[in-house]
């Protein structure tokens, strides 16, 4: 498990990264438009780059909201259906999470190939505009990680959640 340890100190680092970048880029945006006259319009690209970074700490982050419980569920629902069926539905769920995000992942490929393709850049950054199609396509993959290490038993992803107590 020492793989999945160096994957979520990486996933936490770069979200921590990302995020205090962008706060730092805003605040040089405002102390831009306030303080810089003219000078302000050189700023333009932090609305873009933000965004883009913004996305980037969405998607790099569901796989550590998936692994520690934190998805929007109704618990109890989920628990009772499974007592009155008898039916391993956490092992279902965590199933179909693993193909559905997998096809994610390969539907965020083959866009993020094609986008790639046509070479188009951003307006403001130069950047080439497929790494926007690249941060859904990891954080499927990160998820559909979280999902089978689950499905497998090497994590359990509902012990931080609520059951009924009735």
């Amino acid at each position: 498990m020492k793989a999945l340890a160096f994957i979520r100190t990486a996933e936490r680092f770069a979200a921590v990264a990302i995020f205090l970048a962008m706060v730092a880029l805003y605040f040089a945006n405002v102390l831009a438009r306030q303080v810089g006259g003219t000078f302000a319009s050189d700023f333009a690209w932090i609305e873009e780059a933000v965004r883009l970074m913004s996305l980037f700490l969405v998607f790099l982050t569901v796989g550590l909201a998936l692994e520690k419980g934190r998805h929007a569920g109704v618990h109890t629902w989920r628990e009772r259906i499974a007592r009155a069926t008898g039916l391993p539905l956490r092992r279902i769920i965590d199933a179909v999470g693993v193909v559905f995000c997998l096809y994610l992942v390969w539907l965020g490929y083959r866009m993020t190939a094609f986008v790639h393709g046509m070479g188009q850049r951003s307006p403001t950054l130069d950047i080439p505009v497929f790494w926007i199609y690249l941060a859904p396509t990891i954080g499927f993959a990160l998820m559909a990680l979280r999902y089978a290490l689950s499905l497998f038993g090497c994590i359990d992803r509902f012990a931080g959640q609520a059951t009924e107590e009735q």
